[in-house]
């Protein structure tokens, strides 16, 4: 099922400790990575301070965009839970006065999208 996932774009967690030693060089001086997922290719990551998307483009995937978004650009968000036939949950993300979601991630069922809201919540409001 985990390759399933990740060929449908759905996120999985990745720890904090990986991802700081691969992307401790995004991180300012006392910034830390509290929260991570990868996709196929792509990785978004909570930090104490922003969201950091990291956006792996070409078919070499030697071009990287990364993306920073401090929580106070967030405006608002929304989660779309799993239903009965449904395999992934939705988080949309907007910021500023957009009208449409700046960020919308897929995350499979092994992600409890409530503790993913829950910590996004605690930092945005």
């Amino acid at each position: 099922m985990g390759l399933i996932n990740k060929i449908l774009g759905n996120a999985s967690e990745i720890s904090a400790e990986k991802l700081t030693s691969k992307y401790g060089r995004l991180l300012l001086e006392n910034e830390n990575i509290e929260l991570g997922f990868k996709l196929l290719r792509d990785t978004f990551m909570f930090t104490n301070k922003r969201l950091i998307l990291i956006d792996v483009q070409g078919i070499t995937g030697s071009k990287v965009e990364y993306k920073s978004m401090p929580y106070k650009s967030i405006s608002r968000f929304s989660l779309e839970t799993s239903g009965t036939f449904d395999l992934d949950a939705e988080l949309k993300i907007w910021i500023s006065s957009e009208n449409i979601p700046s960020v919308s991630k897929k995350f499979n069922k092994s992600i409890d999208v409530y503790e993913v809201q829950k910590y996004l919540a605690s930092k945005v409001m």
